[in-house]
Parts: C-alpha cells; sequence; structure tokens
C-alpha cells in the first residue's frame, strides 16, 4: 500500500481546477461529535482509498505531485466539503484490498469505478451512484473476429479480479476462459503479451488507457451499466447520508459537470451527461 498526498493546488491545467475549487460549497451545518465527519475535520484531510495509475479518473502527475482526474477532483471537492479546503491523501486500493481499507478505517471512503452490485452492498455502504459506465471489450490494435460480446465465446478473456467483468462475460459468453489479474496495468500488460484474446473492463476505464495506449482498441458498446459508488464503512449510514446529499449539490450546481468536462470530457466526445440520480 502506498500513499500520497494531495494538497490545495490541482495539478496540470490546474488553473480550472483552482477555479472549481475555490466556488466549490463548504459545509456549514452542524457535525454530530465524533461522527465520520468530526474526525475528518479534526484530522485536517480526507483520506481517500484509490488509484494513482487511471488516466482521466486517478493519476498521479509526476512533474507537479498532484492527483489528477475525475475521481481524484472529486476526492478534493468531498474534501473542501468537509474540511474547508481540498486537502486529501490518498492510499493505493486494488480490488482485492478495498473492503478491508474500510472496515479498519484505514481510510474514509474509496473512490475508485467502485460498482455498486448487491454481494458489495452486504459488506460496503456506497454513496451514489456518482457516475454510470459498463462493461466493454479491448484488444490488440488490429485484432480481428471480435466485435461484440458473444464473439468472446472460447476466446480467453483477461478481466480484473473481483470485478463486475467477470460474471459480465460468463454471462455474454459461457465457453470463455476468464484469466484474473489484480490490477488495470496488469491486465493491460497481459493483454499486449497475448496472454490473452480480449480484456473486459469498465468502459471509463477502457476508454482513459485508449487514450494513452496506441496499442490498445475498444471495440463495440458497453453490454451492462454499472453505477459507480463512493465506498463507506459498512453500517455509517450518517456519513452515507452526508456524502449524498454533498453529491446532489454539486449535481444541482453543475460542478459535477464541469469536473467531467475537464477530465473524461476530454476524450468522451458530446455534451457532459446528467449525473445519475442518486440511491437509484
Amino acid at each position: 500500500m502506498t500513499g500520497c498526498s494531495g494538497g490545495e493546488n490541482a495539478a496540470p491545467g490546474g488553473n480550472k481546477i483552482d477555479a472549481l475549487l475555490a466556488k466549490a460549497p463548504v459545509y456549514s451545518g452542524q457535525v454530530k461529535p465524533g461522527s465520520a465527519v468530526d474526525r475528518i475535520k479534526k484530522r485536517g484531510k480526507l483520506i481517500i482509498g484509490g488509484s494513482q495509475d487511471a488516466p482521466l479518473l486517478s493519476q498521479l502527475d509526476p512533474i507537479s505531485g498532484e492527483l489528477t482526474g475525475f475521481d481524484a477532483y472529486l476526492g478534493k471537492l468531498l474534501a473542501r466539503y468537509i474540511v474547508g479546503r481540498p486537502q486529501t491523501e490518498l492510499l493505493s486500493a486494488t480490488s482485492e484490498t478495498r473492503e478491508p481499507l474500510l472496515a479498519n478505517g484505514t481510510v474514509d471512503v474509496i473512490i475508485q469505478t467502485y460498482t455498486i452490485t448487491p454481494a458489495r452492498q452486504e459488506r460496503v455502504a456506497f454513496a451514489g451512484p456518482y457516475y454510470r459506465s459498463g462493461q466493454s471489450i479491448a484488444v490488440r490494435k488490429g485484432t480481428s473476429g471480435i466485435t461484440k460480446p458473444a464473439d468472446l465465446a472460447g476466446k480467453t478473456v483477461i478481466v480484473g479480479a473481483n470485478t463486475p467483468g467477470v460474471k459480465a462475460v460468463k454471462e455474454a459468453a459461457p465457453t470463455a476462459q476468464i484469466v484474473e489479474f489484480g490490477s488495470d496495468p496488469e491486465c493491460l500488460t497481459a493483454l499486449k503479451q497475448g496472454r490473452g484474446d480480449a480484456y473486459v473492463q469498465d468502459q471509463a476505464l477502457l476508454v482513459a488507457d485508449a487514450s494513452k495506449d496506441s496499442e490498445l482498441q475498444l471495440v463495440g458498446e458497453p453490454f451492462t451499466e454499472d453505477p459507480y459508488g463512493i465506498g463507506l464503512k459498512h453500517g455509517d449510514a450518517e456519513f452515507q447520508k452526508f456524502v449524498e446529499d454533498w453529491l446532489r449539490e454539486i449535481g444541482k450546481s453543475g460542478l459535477w459537470q464541469d469536473v467531467w468536462k475537464q477530465t473524461i470530457g476530454t476524450v468522451v466526445t458530446g455534451d457532459a451527461p446528467s449525473p445519475p440520480a442518486i440511491a437509484s
């Protein structure tokens, strides 16, 4: 597990993000002593479980030392809402470590393209959804014969361990041979090494990957609908409501859309989508 401190300034192209942070709301209501919000305020920073290597979502800029991307900026906005300034610390998490990090209180939240599923809701509280994506297919550029989920039948398909891609491939192509790896970079490396015919992952991650890697090609449209939630410690209904109220506020104000335009929207064409309805 590695840590990364995020200061008050955002990363490259930072003036625009700085402007968004400057106008972002700060919570002015009463804070219950001993609550999650109280602990975070007293600490002076929000501790986030997430990624440092997901372009457009949460990536560490080696020059500025700041985290950039949609998830990273939402984390800064939430920190500002609670603490009064966008002070965050990121602990790198994987699909296998997210739930333990929440359960033992090592992190306050997980903001990491964390898909809400019934099984996960038995162990994690989710605020959101704050974004909707879906499972998509990526192949090495020039690959033929794979254009839709049914084409994965009989193929070796790479997926992230403990991700919705496992179930999605089993349902779409029951005869596919599934190979699991612990992180998105590991999956990409395996695909490029020819250890699988295709890689099934969340579209938002694949779009980000393809924007940085000319060897990667996305085929077809998402074949599932995956709602991302902000992971919270199970059973903390008070903090869940607090974060969901904040999500509603930045959605209504247009701040959510502004962050999307400066991150995911630099690759995905068209107008910013509407934020998903909270608790939908």
